[in-house]
């Protein structure tokens, strides 16, 4: 069976909470079925001190085989390219992250700090954190753009703040049963973010109608107005529902944009960055020119229970 080590590097540990509510499978349930062996995960090994240091030092002899590295977090590279920031026993985590990396089949950045940098290369970036193999959308990152692990593939990153947990276990399943999967055009497993977060979100009528909340806490559409980013970014949330029941749209919450690059963007998270009335980041495959036109006639033609805030029976 394969083995993974899990690694976190500059994180809050939100990817591994959110690995732990997975259903579909379940990281226990891949453990218990043989599926994966668990060599190391910080909150789930129970192992005596050292031993991760030990686990390491046998990885880079050639001693232990490593199939599956996962990364959480941010590569600190501070300060002055030291990495000192961030060290486990004296020695920078980055060049254990390289070190590991250098022998494993499969490398996964489990979440968007690992895979771009995330929250910790927000500016002003004060710890100089970058991404596996991106810094925000430019690649490179830690290992470089030309860097493939011994599967011939580039990091897989599974972008988000935190990743969808069946996200996590689905990837880790394919790479177990060795199930081919195509990565996207930032090398993020296609069949979990090809469609946008607008997709399934239940106030698409509003959305259709221009018709906007101002405040949080309404029904209607929260695009125009408080920072939703759902129609550009790409992510399963409403697609396949956190704990199977709601997802940030549905509770009332703006899309942030968490699976993108660019996540945290340096500004205001409620509020629309708007060109007069238009949204500076239009949905995705929409022409500027187009957008405005329909618009307009939508709002226009708005359903008075929309206008209302009430929903069909």
């Amino acid at each position: 069976m394969p083995n993974m080590l899990w690694m976190q590097t500059g994180a809050c540990s939100g990817d591994s909470m959110s690995l732990l509510t997975a259903d579909g499978p379940s990281i226990e349930g891949l453990i218990r079925s043989g599926a994966i062996e668990l060599l190391w995960h910080p909150s789930l090994t129970d192992a005596p001190s050292g031993y991760f240091a030990t686990l390491v030092e046998r990885i880079e002899s050639g001693e232990q085989g490593l199939d599956i590295l996962c990364i959480e977090g941010s590569i600190v590279t501070g300060p002055y390219g030291s990495g000192m920031f961030d060290s486990h026993r004296g020695r920078p985590k980055m060049q254990i992250v390289s070190a590991l990396a250098a022998r494993a089949r499969t490398v996964v950045a489990v979440g968007t700090c690992a895979a771009f940098g995330g929250v910790h290369a927000a500016p002003p970036n004060p710890s100089d954190s970058i991404g596996l193999q991106y810094d925000h959308a430019d690649p490179g990152g830690l290992l470089g753009e030309d860097w493939r692990a011994g599967d011939g593939r580039p990091v897989i990153n599974l972008a988000g703040c935190p990743v969808h947990p069946l996200t996590i276990t689905r990837t880790l399943s394919m790479l177990a049963t060795g199930t081919p999967f195509e990565l996207d055009f930032l090398n993020r497993p296609q069949v979990f973010f090809a469609s946008t977060v607008h997709q399934g979100c239940t106030r698409n009528e509003y959305h259709e109608y221009d018709v906007e909340d101002r405040e949080p806490g309404g029904k209607a559409c929260m695009y125009f107005n408080l920072g939703c980013q759902g129609p550009s970014t790409l992510a399963n949330c409403n697609g396949e529902l956190w704990n199977n029941r709601s997802s940030k749209t549905r509770a009332g919450v703006p899309c942030f944009g968490c699976t993108s690059p660019d996540f945290p963007r340096d500004g205001d998270l409620f509020r629309t960055d708007k060109i007069g009335d238009v949204p500076v980041t239009l949905p995705l495959g929409v022409s500027r020119a187009r957008y405005m036109a329909y618009k307009n006639l939508a709002k226009a033609a708005a359903p008075v229970r929309l206008i209302k805030r009430e929903m069909e029976p």
